[in-house]
């Protein structure tokens, strides 16, 4: 893997109208027209269209492929055994209480080889992948590669967090390396298989309304958070291989399979601004105030996915990375807080601000809608009384969060899995600290020693 990364090529630029073509095939992309009688070298021209036909100009996203081989060419689908895998939302009871897991287990190679499908597991979600509205969070674990595989959702795109392990994942659009610290988008019907050389573990959202894109700047300015220039989209890799392949299907929110006698990713070239990237999540540009306060943490989204209701996301990607914290007369870490929207959290490397104990790398948390969360008591009492100099936070450190405007249920799995049963005790210790002093003020806004003195 790590000489395949020093080999691969990218294009730099978010929702660009790119152009890629394999160098060994010069030539084949069309020009000045996108399905000629014959393409170059005998290869079929297939459209992949992420958005309806008549979406407006500046939100219509689709590329075109020139393949050995269209993608039609496979054996009916049948059904597969599911897993842990589920965007079923009803099975369970709801659950408002705080959730934290501690860290989720890998299985050893030596035990049994799972894949990255066969590692997915749903750990909380809502809505509905036939209507096209909701969103499912998923924990992957695996520690073998999918060999002469394939997978891809016909619900919604693929926001992949890697924790533990990188990923080299093959796409028709060409071949990407994720390593812990940066992210990748598969959208909506895009095949990828992801190679791994060890014990591999992560997170992964997915957005059944629409798709991800950058959040308005607003007052920020033309620049700020994650920019443009630094998504990176893989370049043309084909590879013209006849074999057993199989084509894993998420459908509906089940999975089915396909037999075909050859890879998928037979794409010489391609066009069009519908394709999967990759972002390092350190060249996140962090905006933070300068004066007083603890500002919201929208403002460390990297990225969002839109409702219809104006500025309010059916998820939005949030990090919380290394930064200086200079608030004066402020509490500066995150506040105690209840929220119309549901919060889960995952932790990549390092420890979390708010809570350095008991929130493992490779572990989460989910606050649901209007459950109560904060700082735990030892934050709180140590951030109440800190010198308010200049100081660097999170150092080593990257969390994040999937944030959603919808209430979200928990599986059977994750109910069940590697629950944390004594988290609500870390704010068991908060204390009263409240008091009145003799000449503090009464109700009536004067003090009793000028009550007395007047007397």
């Amino acid at each position: 893997m790590s000489l395949q990364k020093d080999k691969l090529q990218y294009m730099s630029g978010f929702g660009n109208e790119f152009t890629s073509e394999d160098p060994r095939c010069l030539g084949a992309l069309p020009q000045g027209q996108n399905n000629p009688q014959k393409c170059k070298y005998g290869l079929y021209a297939e459209q992949l269209s992420g958005t309806a036909f008549t979406a407006p100009r500046e939100s219509n996203e689709r590329s075109w492929l020139y393949r050995i081989r269209p993608s039609v060419k496979h054996n009916p689908f049948k059904p597969i055994d599911n897993g842990l895998f589920t965007n079923d939302w009803d099975k369970v009871k709801p659950n408002p209480n705080q959730m934290r897991w501690k860290p989720f287990d890998i299985t050893k190679a030596s035990q049994k080889k799972v894949d990255f499908v066969q590692g997915m597991a749903t750990i909380c979600g809502a809505g509905d992948t036939r209507g096209r509205h909701g969103l499912g969070i998923y924990i992957y674990t695996c520690n073998t590669s999918m060999e002469n595989k394939c997978f891809y959702s016909s619900d919604g795109d693929l926001l992949i967090v890697p924790q533990q392990g990188g990923l080299l994942i093959t796409t028709e659009f060409g071949k990407m390396q994720v390593d812990p610290n940066e992210i990748c988008v598969i959208q909506q019907g895009i095949r990828f298989s992801v190679s791994v050389s060890g014990e591999t573990r992560g997170y992964m959202m997915e957005v059944f309304d629409g798709h991800f894109t950058l959040p308005n700047l607003g007052p920020i300015g033309a620049n700020g958070l994650a920019n443009p220039r630094d998504f990176l989209t893989p370049t043309a890799c084909y590879e013209d291989k006849d074999c057993d392949y199989t084509v894993t299907s998420k459908f509906q929110g089940h999975l089915f399979s396909a037999k075909q006698g050859h890879s998928p990713f037979d794409v010489v070239a391609w066009h069009g601004n519908y394709a999967p990237y990759k972002y390092n999540l350190d060249n996140f540009c962090t905006m933070n105030t300068v004066s007083f306060d603890h500002v919201d943490p929208s403002v460390f989204t990297v990225l969002t996915c839109q409702s219809l209701k104006p500025g309010t996301a059916i998820a939005d990607f949030v990090i919380f990375p290394p930064r200086w914290s200079v608030a004066q007369n402020t509490f500066r870490p995150p506040y105690y807080h209840r929220n119309c929207m549901s919060e889960f959290m995952g932790l990549i490397l390092g420890k979390y601000e708010a809570k350095e104990e008991g929130f493992s790398p490779g572990g989460a948390t989910l606050h649901s809608m209007m459950t109560p969360h904060g700082p735990d008591a030892e934050c709180f009492e140590n951030a109440s009384n800190a010198d308010l100099k200049p100081q660097r936070v999170a150092d080593g450190t990257m969390a994040f969060m999937f944030e959603s405007s919808l209430s979200m249920a928990v599986t059977e799995w994750g109910n069940k899995t590697k629950v944390d049963e004594k988290y609500y005790e870390c704010w068991q210790p908060l204390k009263k600290h409240f008091m009145i002093a003799e000449n503090d003020t009464n109700s009536d806004g004067a003090s009793k020693a000028k009550k007395k003195k007047a007397k």
